[in-house]
């Protein structure tokens, strides 16, 4: 039965550019999307610029533009780095627009007619000289518990302590570096606390993964706390009805972008939107990062349930994007812009990388460099593009650019591919991308061994019929292998399409075969990754690092909520060890380590690169043993920097040591570079 649904990714400020730490979201989000749409499912997918709040005031007045110049620039700059990567919105909107002003204002008074808006007076900084109010992050001083200087007015990033702006010590305001001075205000408050129950029960009916739910209850018990939705002119925003000065918060009119989204479509295609977003015939789902999932999980739906409008069915939640094992850096050059990355490297390899990595949980993602470099040369060019460089090229020169039928041996291999779509289509469905990529791998492996046992290459001008039936399973194989990998490589699949004079293929195709049809010229599907490239673009971001600008990138720091001590999850789970990257690996060299009496120096042959692994085997085999011997490596370890050098792996041995150590063999047909499963 075709599902109608609807989809949203958290809404980018409009105060810097998007990069390579925003992607894992939008990638994740346009994956599931495009994998809905394969399956038939009628998938909208919503998004919009955030662009209220003091940031933007304040960048367009630095720039000498007006706020509303700033986020028509920015939004098309989004929209183009979006589009570089394949993200496909069906619309992608502003919050500064008569539709989100609309929804704000009725939200706004929903939650008023149930009595959940209160006004009480609160004290806060004023800067006299910019004759303005100072959100907290516009304030700094020293932390008044660790005494660590210039620190934001609302957390300390050295101990960690959250505290209010009127607690720090020797405070200044970050734009006029002034003291500034502390004046009351009149403030709105939406009191979250009336809707408790409704909130549990959202998250007992499974809005959120368990892990956050876990989370949310920890929450539940530290109280929820009245939230302000208010703030003080001069300020880039809706008014609030009915008040002298007041503006609704930027964190209440942000989310209410996805309605405006909905509705500017809809208005625009002639559907109702009621009936989309309100309705129960489609599904709501909503994608964000962990650092904001507080107020998704609380704020947003009790200021829906305030109104009497639907919430999302589910809310799935993201860790965040580490480099080369650390925060992304500018210094470092790996705070690397979406911009910059399209400027040197294909945006194919990003997606399939990022998949290679996505699980359900909350866990963060790390991009290794070479480990980028590695599985992109190993996977995509050597196994899935390999595959049809293989097969086409032979029957479009030598025979007549025309498959033919399939035999037996070619149907057995075909059906293999088959049987792998609900486990496929199921790991989509549950966002356990990675282990959908490994599936994949697996059954490219099958079909290249396959090329390797018949050997076309040999064969086709003695037996050009029989070479034709093996090419013609070959084609059907990369076409298989195409529909699942179309949600993560569009422009890939797009190219095999082309190839095969097909339609856009579908996951219904699966159960079809292609036979005794013309295919055109090959066309290649994808290029090997220069680590120069890469080293490039590095540099080149290096070169882009700025001065910690006065405007931070986030529109305004989220309200304040409790910091618990307990991790999201537990220590380890079955998805740490589904990270393990198990590959086949042919020693090249081996050679004793002077000064140690246990360790052999290897150099491993990978297929895409060699490793060098330093192995506490000396006891069990001399050098002259290995050499030329197949093992298993995991491929994705950091480097380890040693006294006798750097280790780029691990061997797998067993065995209680000393000279009872057993390296874990492979098979004779393994190929080195072949993953491990």
């Amino acid at each position: 039965m075709t599902r109608k649904i609807v989809v949203t990714s958290a809404l980018p400020y409009a105060n810097g550019p998007i990069h390579i730490g925003h992607l894992v979201e939008y990638l994740q989000t346009d994956i599931w999307v495009r994998f809905q749409k394969l399956c038939g499912n009628s998938c909208l997918y919503f998004c919009a610029d955030d662009t209220h709040g003091t940031p933007v005031m304040i960048r367009a007045k630095q720039e000498g533009i007006t706020p509303e110049q700033l986020i028509e620039r920015v939004r098309g700059e989004h929209l183009r780095d979006f589009t570089g990567f394949g993200i496909e919105f069906d619309n992608y909107y502003s919050t500064h627009s008569p539709e989100n002003r609309q929804f704000s204002e009725r939200i706004y008074q929903g939650a008023k007619d149930r009595g959940s808006i209160v006004k009480r007076g609160i004290e806060q900084a004023y800067c006299e000289e910019d004759r303005m109010w100072l959100p907290d992050r516009y304030i700094k001083g020293t932390c008044p518990k660790c005494q660590a200087p210039d620190q934001y007015g609302d957390s300390c990033d050295v101990c960690g302590a959250h505290y209010r702006p009127t607690e720090l010590i020797n405070p200044y305001s970050s734009l006029s570096g002034k003291t500034p001075v502390w004046k009351n205000s009149t403030h709105i408050f939406f009191r979250l606390s009336d809707y408790e129950t409704q909130l549990r029960n959202l998250m007992d009916a499974g809005y959120v993964q368990p892990q956050v739910r876990n989370k949310m209850e920890e929450w539940f018990q530290a109280g929820l706390k009245d939230w302000d939705i208010s703030r003080d002119g001069p300020y880039f925003g809706f008014a609030i009805p009915g008040e002298t000065d007041k503006y609704f918060y930027v964190w209440l009119d942000a989310p209410i972008g996805y309605m405006a989204s909905c509705k500017n479509y809809c208005d625009r295609n002639g559907l109702d939107f009621e009936r989309v977003w309100n309705g129960g015939e489609y599904e709501l789902y909503h994608f964000i990062g962990k650092d904001i999932m507080y107020f998704h999980a609380l704020f947003w739906p009790a200021t829906l349930l305030a109104a009497g409008y639907r919430t999302a069915n589910k809310l799935f939640v993201h860790g965040f994007l580490t480099v080369n094992g650390q925060k992304m850096s500018k210094s470092k050059g790996t705070f690397i812009t979406a911009e910059t990355y399209l400027r040197h490297l294909d945006p194919e390899y990003l997606r399939y990388y990022y998949a290679s990595k996505l699980a359900p949980g909350v866990d963060d993602l790390d991009l290794s460099f070479e480990d980028f470099v590695f599985k992109v040369n190993a996977d995509l060019v050597g196994k899935f593009a390999n595959l049809a460089s293989r097969s086409v090229p032979m029957i479009t020169k030598k025979l007549g650019g025309r498959v033919g039928r399939i035999d037996e041996a070619g149907r057995r291999l075909l059906a293999a591919l088959q049987a792998a779509k609900d486990s496929i289509v199921a790991d989509y469905e549950s966002l356990n991308y990675s282990a959908a990529v490994r599936t994949i791998v697996a059954l490219a492996d099958e079909c290249n061994q396959y090329v390797d046992n018949h050997k076309p290459w040999s064969t086709i001008d003695a037996d050009p019929e029989g070479t034709r039936t093996v090419l013609t399973t070959v084609v059907n194989a990369v076409r298989y292998l195409t529909i699942y990998l179309k949600p993560i490589l569009p422009g890939f699949a797009a190219k095999v399409e082309t190839c095969l004079e097909v339609p856009p293929l579908t996951i219904a195709d699966i159960a079809t075969v292609f036979e005794d049809r013309p295919i055109r010229p090959f066309e290649r599907l994808a290029e090997r990754v220069d680590k120069d490239k890469v080293a490039v673009m590095v540099e080149e971001s290096k070169e882009q690092s700025q001065p910690a600008a006065s405007t931070p990138a986030v529109p305004e720091a989220a309200p304040v909520v409790p910091q618990l001590a307990e991790p999201l999850e537990p220590v380890c789970t079955i998805e740490d060890f589904s990270k393990v990257d198990l590959r086949i690996a042919r020693i090249a060299r081996a050679e004793a380590v002077e000064g140690a009496d246990k360790l052999l120096k290897l150099e491993l042959d990978l297929g895409a690169l060699n490793k060098q692994v330093f192995a506490g085997i000396a006891k069990a085999y001399t050098p002259e043993q290995l050499v030329g011997r197949l093992v298993v490596c995991v491929a994705n370890l950091q480097p380890r920097k040693m006294r006798f050098g750097v280790s780029d792996g691990m061997v797998l041995a067993s065995g209680p040591g000393g000279k009872d150590v057993f390296l874990l063999a492979a098979d004779s047909g393994a190929q080195p570079g072949q993953r491990v499963h």
